[in-house]
C-alpha cells in the first residue's frame, strides 16, 4: 500500500512534524468542502433592485379612477361637438413621425426609438397629432371629409426629466381635418373653453390665448430672420417664455442658456438689436416703447396703417379711439413740428417728418390707442398681414359665439413644435400655485394646439389642411386637484365576506352570499344607469390564507372596505350573520384604553337574520353614503 502511495514532490525538514497517512487523506476534502461552500456563496442569486425609471411614474386605484372621471367629461363634450373615437398603435415608424421635436438630428434624439429586424427605425409617438396625419393619409379615400376625431393616449419624451417633467404622459386630443377655414380654428378655441368648464374650471381661471404663426412668420422676415433652422430656434426660445421669463428667453434668442443643474441649450444666434425686436414683439409692446426701439423709420407707414385700423375689424372702442386721434390730426395741419395731411374721408395720410418728431407723434398715437409692437411691424409682410387678417376673421367669430371673455388674442403664443402653419392656441389656467421653489406663480398651460396644413399632405402630395388641440391631461389633473374639483382619494373598497371554515359546504355557502350581494349591487348600478337614487357598491370573498380572522379584518380595512361579513359554523346552525360596520368600528375604537376591552366589545359588529343579509348590507350602506354627505 505504502508503495502506491504518489512520491512528495517537497521536501520535509528534518523534525517536522508529519501527519499520518488518515489525516493526510482526509485533508484534501475537507479543502475542498470549504471551497465549495465558496462557490456556493459566489453563485448565490443576486436580487434585482426594485426601482423606477427616471421621468416615469406609476399610478394607483385612487389615480386611475380620477383621471377615467376627468376623461368622461372630456369625451361628453368632444362628442357633443360631433367627434368621433379613433385609436393609432404607440409604435411608428419613425420617418412617419418626421423631425419635429426639438434637437431632433437622429432617431434616438427626442424620442424613445428602436430598429426592427428589417433595419427600420421605429419611435415610440411623441405626440397623438403625427401618428392622425399617418393614419388619414393611409385611409384618405375611406374617411368622411372634414374628418372629426378624438383620440387619448400615452405619449413618450426622450428629453431629460425634472420635477413635473415627465417622459410618459397622456393626451387627449381633437382634430379636424380638411377643413380649411378660420371656422374650424375658432370652434377648436371653443371646444377648448367648453372643455375646461366641464371639468368645473370657472370664467376668470382660465383663458384661452390665440395667435398665428403667419404673424409670427411675418415678424421673422422684418427681422430679418431667413434661415429655417433659425426660425424655428426663435420660435422655440418665445414657446419657453412661462417657463423661463423674459431673461430666459433672451438668453435662448441669444447665445443660450444654462439651466440650474448646468447643462446648456444653444441659443438661436441673434445679435442684441434682432433679439431686442423679439422680446418687444412677444411682450406686445405699445408704440411708444416701439419707437424707441426699432420703428423710427417706419412712422408714415404705421400712420397709414393706423387709418386702415379704423374700417377693420378690430374692437369697437379701440376704433373710436383711432378716430378721435384721427379728428386732432385733421384739425391741426401742424402738429407742432410735424407736418400732417390728413384727406376729408381719413382714409389717407401723409406725413412729413424728421424722425425726433416721428417719435412725438407716435408717441401721441399710443394714448389714443393700444397697438403692439408685431402689429406695426407686419406693415408690407403679405404673410404677416394674412396672419392678422385670420386673427381679425377668428376674433370676430369668437365674439358672435359669446366666447370673448374667454378667448383672447395673444402674441407670445407660439406652440413649440415646427408643424404648426396658421392658427396657435393655448388654454392657461390663472389661478396662483407655489412653485418647487416656494414662489406663487400662474398655474399656466394645461393643452394647446393649432393648424398643421402641412402634415398629412407630407405622405399625400397635396394641400390637406387640419386643425386639432391636445390636453395635457397630467397637469390637468394636477390643476383640477389644486381646485379641488377632483379627488384621488381611495374610495369605499369592497364589502368582504370572510372565511372562517374551510370545507366544502362552508365554501359553498360563502360564495352563495358573495353571489346574492352581487346582484343586490347590479340592481343598484342599474337604478344609476336610469338616473335613479342607487348605492352602487362591489363585493368579494376573502381569497387569502383564513387561518387568522384578524387578518382577514386587516385587510378588509386596508382596503377601505365599509362592512366585513362573518358567518362561523354556530352562525350557520343558527341561520345568522354577523355585520362589521368597519367605518364605526373605527370612530367606537377611539374609546377603548386596551385592545383586549376592544375585542371583547366587537365595536360596529352586530347580528341579523341571514335571509335579511341583502338588504341589511344596502341599507347600513346607505347610511354611510348619507354620513359622508352630511
Amino acid at each position: 500500500m505504502a508503495g502506491s502511495r504518489p512520491a512528495m514532490t517537497h521536501e520535509v525538514a528534518p523534525g517536522a512534524c508529519i501527519p499520518p497517512p488518515w489525516r493526510l487523506s482526509h485533508a484534501r476534502p475537507l479543502q475542498l468542502r470549504a471551497h465549495s461552500m465558496s462557490e456556493k456563496k459566489k453563485k448565490k442569486p443576486q436580487k434585482v433592485k426594485a426601482r423606477l425609471p427616471r421621468g416615469f411614474a406609476d399610478r394607483d386605484a385612487g389615480d386611475i379612477r380620477a383621471l377615467d372621471g376627468m376623461m368622461a367629461r372630456i369625451r361628453e363634450v368632444y362628442e357633443r361637438y360631433g367627434f368621433d373615437p379613433v385609436e393609432t398603435p404607440m409604435f411608428e415608424y419613425t420617418d412617419t413621425l418626421g423631425k419635429f421635436l426639438p434637437d431632433t438630428d437622429r432617431p434616438n434624439e427626442g424620442v424613445f426609438s428602436v430598429q426592427d429586424d428589417d433595419e427600420q427605425w421605429m419611435s415610440l409617438r411623441y405626440d397623438l397629432t403625427a401618428p392622425l396625419a399617418r393614419y388619414v393619409a393611409e385611409n384618405y379615400d375611406a374617411l368622411p371629409k372634414p374628418y372629426r376625431s378624438y383620440r387619448a393616449g400615452w405619449v413618450f419624451r426622450n428629453e431629460k426629466p425634472g420635477p413635473g417633467r415627465f417622459r410618459q404622459f397622456m393626451q387627449f386630443d381633437a382634430d379636424t381635418v380638411g377643413a380649411p377655414g378660420v371656422q374650424a380654428d375658432a370652434e377648436m378655441c371653443m371646444m377648448m373653453a367648453d372643455t375646461m368648464e366641464a371639468l368645473g374650471i370657472p370664467r376668470g381661471q382660465y383663458v384661452i390665448r390665440v395667435n398665428n404663426r403667419k404673424v409670427l412668420d411675418g415678424v421673422m422676415e422684418a427681422i430679418g430672420v431667413t434661415d429655417e433652422a433659425q426660425k424655428l430656434a426663435v420660435l422655440r426660445a418665445i414657446d419657453k417664455l412661462d417657463k423661463f421669463g423674459v431673461e430666459g428667453v433672451r438668453k435662448l434668442l441669444g447665445e443660450g442658456r444654462k439651466d440650474e443643474s448646468g447643462d446648456f441649450t444653444k441659443g438661436a444666434g441673434l445679435e442684441l438689436e434682432r433679439r431686442e425686436k423679439v422680446v418687444s414683439t412677444v411682450g406686445a409692446t405699445s408704440l411708444s416703447d416701439l419707437v424707441f426701439k426699432f420703428a423710427e423709420d417706419r412712422a408714415e407707414a404705421a400712420l397709414k396703417w393706423i387709418v386702415s385700423l379704423r374700417n377693420s375689424n378690430i374692437e369697437r372702442v379701440q376704433s373710436n379711439k383711432i378716430n378721435d386721434f384721427l379728428k386732432i390730426l385733421e384739425n391741426r395741419e401742424y402738429y407742432g413740428p410735424i407736418s400732417v395731411t390728413v384727406h376729408k374721408d381719413m382714409k389717407q395720410i401723409a406725413v412729413d417728418t424728421e424722425l425726433d418728431d416721428a417719435r412725438l407723434l407716435l408717441k401721441e398715437v399710443s394714448g389714443f390707442v393700444d397697438l403692439s409692437t408685431y402689429q406695426l411691424l407686419l406693415v408690407g409682410s403679405k404673410i404677416g398681414e394674412a396672419g392678422r387678417a385670420e386673427l381679425n376673421a377668428i376674433s370676430n367669430m369668437i365674439e358672435s359665439a359669446g366666447y370673448a371673455d374667454r378667448i383672447k388674442i395673444d402674441p407670445s403664443v407660439v406652440r413649440g413644435l415646427e408643424y404648426y402653419t396658421g392658427m396657435v392656441y393655448e388654454a392657461e389656467l390663472l389661478f396662483p400655485v407655489t412653485n418647487e421653489k416656494g414662489e406663487e406663480v400662474v398655474f399656466g398651460s394645461v393643452g394647446g394646439g393649432g393648424r398643421y396644413d402641412g402634415l398629412v399632405s407630407r405622405f399625400r402630395g397635396e394641400p390637406v389642411p387640419a386643425t386639432g388641440f391636445s390636453i395635457g391631461v397630467s397637469r390637468l389633473m394636477t390643476a383640477l386637484k389644486n381646485l379641488g374639483k377632483i379627488s384621488t382619494d381611495t374610495p369605499d373598497g369592497p364589502v368582504v365576506v370572510c372565511v372562517m371554515d374551510r370545507d366544502i359546504d362552508a365554501l359553498a355557502g360563502y360564495q352563495q352570499m358573495v353571489q346574492r350581494l352581487r346582484a343586490a349591487a347590479k340592481q343598484e348600478e342599474d337604478k344609476v344607469k336610469r338616473g335613479e337614487h342607487g348605492i352602487p357598491f362591489r363585493v368579494e370573498m376573502f381569497q387569502g390564507n383564513p387561518k387568522q380572522f384578524g387578518k382577514q379584518l386587516q385587510y378588509a380595512d386596508r382596503r377601505n372596505s365599509p362592512l366585513c361579513i362573518i358567518q362561523g359554523s354556530n352562525e350557520r346552525e343558527q341561520g345568522i350573520v354577523q355585520i362589521k360596520d368597519m367605518i364605526e368600528g373605527k370612530r367606537e375604537a377611539a374609546a377603548f384604553e386596551s385592545n383586549a376591552e376592544y375585542k371583547a366589545a366587537r365595536p360596529g359588529q352586530y347580528e341579523v337574520p341571514a335571509e335579511s343579509l341583502v338588504d341589511e348590507v344596502k341599507k347600513r350602506l346607505a347610511e354611510q353614503a348619507a354620513d359622508r354627505d352630511a
